[in-house]
């Protein structure tokens, strides 16, 4: 009697054990290790890269409208009086409006930080001339300062030599928020300041888009104002900044005359 195989057999009531090759994975299926077939790290890397990038760009763009937005559109009377009152070179208007606010009485003293080696107190008299008595005895001249972080050091000796703990800045509308960044790392929580900020005639923060060099002005100085808030961060004091130091190295080339009376410094 012959036997049937049993393979016979057992395929007649189900139980034979076949080898069969794994399945593929599904298209668009994992392999099990988390990554899709095709994808590697690299371009994983790259994709989130650019989503970060386009994150950073939003986040930048947004930053410029808020930073326009805040910029001060019309000068504002002083709600009261500080010590002294310091002004940032740059424009003479800034001179002006500051001698005037010694005037009124709303400062002890005016310090003028960033004065041209060249620019005498006789220069600055001239330009004002009714108030010459005033600039004599109440005006001090710094010619150390080479930049912002310079005017804000500056304004820290000057305040502590005179025992001030309030004073008022005096700046273009569109270089106070930087300038109040670095007055905020240089003074203590205990020094006050009371910005002043100076609206230019023709610049016109409102409509900056209508105008390339008002446009290239804000877009610059939004720049400075970020680099001088993430330096900040990371310095504790701003007369040991190398930043300071490297940009000190170039002189001056604004002088408080005639020529900035009129226009955009």
């Amino acid at each position: 009697m012959t036997r049937a195989p049993v393979s016979l057999a057992t395929d007649a009531i189900g139980w034979v054990w076949n080898e069969q090759a794994p399945a593929s994975p599904a298209k668009g299926m994992g392999d099990g290790s988390g990554r899709v077939p095709g994808r590697t790290n690299r371009e994983l890397a790259l994709q989130c890269g650019a989503a970060a990038a386009g994150l950073c760009f939003v986040a930048f763009v947004a930053g410029f409208f808020a930073f326009v937005a805040l910029l001060a559109r019309q000068e504002r009377i002083p709600e009261g009086r500080t010590d002294g009152i310091v002004a940032l070179t740059g424009g003479a208007q800034r001179i002006g409006d500051a001698i005037d606010l010694l005037a009124a009485g709303y400062g002890r003293r005016l310090l003028i930080t960033g004065v041209n080696e060249r620019t005498s107190r006789e220069e600055i008299a001239r330009l004002n001339p009714t108030q010459r008595q005033l600039i004599a005895c109440c005006v001090d001249l710094d010619y150390r300062a080479r930049n912002t972080i310079g005017n804000a050091i500056e304004t820290r000796r000057w305040m502590r030599t005179h025992h001030f703990s309030t004073v008022a800045v005096v700046t273009s509308n569109y270089h106070m928020p930087r300038t109040l960044v670095e007055l905020d790392h240089a003074l203590q929580e205990s020094e006050r300041i009371v910005p002043h900020p100076v609206v230019t005639e023709g610049f016109d923060a409102g409509a900056w888009w209508r105008s390339p060099p008002v446009a290239r002005l804000v877009a610059s100085e939004y720049v400075k104002f970020l680099v001088s808030w993430v330096r900040t961060r990371f310095e504790d004091d701003p007369e040991r900044s190398r930043a300071a130091v490297v940009l000190g190295r170039r002189k001056p080339i604004k002088m408080v005359a005639e020529p900035l009376m009129r226009g955009i410094d």
